[in-house]
Order: C-alpha cells, then structure tokens, then sequence
C-alpha cells in the first residue's frame, strides 16, 4: 500500500505491525527537519505544549530530544520518562529487578501525574527526576519545570501503552511522535550502550536479546496511536 502526498511531507498508513485492508488511518511521516517547523506550529499557540516521542528501546528517542532542543528556535525542556524507573531495592523487594525497563516496573501513575501537573500550569516550578545510567538509578527533583517553560518534550517507551496507569499519559500529550530505526541498529546501539555502562558484551547481548527487545515487541502496535513518525532520528553522538 502506497502514501500519498500531503504538501511537502510523504503520508503513509499508520501501521500496526502489518498494514490492515482498508486502514483509512493515516500518520505523516517527518524529516527531524520538519519535525522542527512542526514545533514552532505547536508553540505558536502560546499556551504549554507537551509532546510526547515514544518507541522502542534504542529506537533514539532521547537522541531526537536533544536534537530537537539544540536546534529549534522554541526553548525546550526535556522530561524523561526513565525518570520514574521503581528503585533497584523496591525491584528486589517485587521480584522484578529482572525485568527491569519493562511496563511494570515504572511507575506509571506517577509519571502520568507528573505530566498533569505541568499541564496544569498552576504557576509554580514543578520538579521532575531524572535516570543516572552511571548508577542504575532514579534522581529526584533533578529537572526543574518553570512557569517560563511553555514546551515540554517527554520521551520514553511506553508513552502510548494503554494498560495500567500508562493509559493516563496519552490523553495529556497534544501530540504523540513515533520514532523508529532498523531492528539491527537499535540492537548494536543498545549492546554498546549496555558494555558502557558496565555489563560484559555477552552478558549484553543477552539482556538486548532476552529484554529490550521483549519489550520492544510489546509496544509494536502503539506506533498505531502515535500522530506522526520520524524513521530516521538523528544518529547518537555516543
């Protein structure tokens, strides 16, 4: 099935693993240079704009965060949502700490409420955490959102998810972008990524293998609830 044009952007159907006969959904598929102009369309409101990058695991979406606030004229401020990973020790206690970056071991509710309260705009400097990889733990209060701070970009993989408490976040994004890259290169950034932050490449290679790319599976279908999609994110500097 075949996009169609829509001024300069290319439109494909909006997919949901494999395309569907007669899908009439359809999500427009942006350059990271177009993905700048659309910010300032979303910014020229005047109010605060959340929007949301969600895709899988080494996918780049943090890369494309950054790229986003370095290059726009809008100011920009990133809230992760690796930010609300549960503790290693609340891990341990659950019996989870395996499965560590799959839905159920964030804190999904609370995450969502964050994204509430900065929707809110109640005039007061809210403060989100963040994720220190160096030690495999969450920081509190380390982002501070001020009333100055009019566009917000989160990012994380289960933005789009609809189970649990991760449902609450979509309704607060004012738009939802997917992005993505090839299977292989997300694999051979997230083995990479693993081996810098301590874990031997077998060991790794495993974890890519046995969870990132388990939970990269689960959220296949949210790509389907997402507005626009970029394919091809900046490459990471690291």
């Amino acid at each position: 099935m075949e996009g169609r044009a829509d001024g300069d952007r290319v439109v494909r159907p909006r997919v949901t693993g494999e395309l569907r006969p007669g899908d009439a959904a359809y999500v427009a598929e942006l350059s990271p240079t177009d993905a700048l102009a659309r910010i300032s369309e979303l910014a020229a409101s005047g109010r605060r704009v959340i929007l949301g990058l969600a895709g899988p695991p080494g996918a780049g979406k943090s890369t494309m965060a950054r790229w986003l606030a370095e290059h726009s004229s809008i100011a920009i401020r990133i809230v992760p949502m690796d930010g609300f990973h549960l503790a290693n020790a609340e891990l341990e206690r659950l019996g989870t700490h395996s499965r560590k970056g799959a839905p159920e071991t964030f804190d999904a509710a609370g995450y969502a409420a964050l994204l509430s309260r900065i929707r809110a705009e109640d005039g007061t400097t809210i403060y989100a955490p963040t994720f220190d990889r160096s030690v495999d733990e969450a920081v509190a209060g380390a982002i501070p959102i001020t009333p100055d701070d009019r566009f917000i970009v989160t990012e994380g993989n289960y933005l789009l998810r609809q189970s649990e408490g991760w449902r609450l976040v979509r309704p607060v994004l004012d738009e939802a972008w997917w992005i993505d890259c090839s299977g292989e290169e997300r694999r051979s950034r997230l083995v990479e990524r693993h081996v810098r932050f301590g874990r031997e490449p077998a060991d790794a290679r495993r974890f890519v293998a046995e969870s990132d790319e388990l939970n990269a599976a689960l959220i296949a279908d949210d790509r389907a609830r997402a507005d626009r999609m970029i394919a091809q994110p900046p490459t990471p500097d690291t």
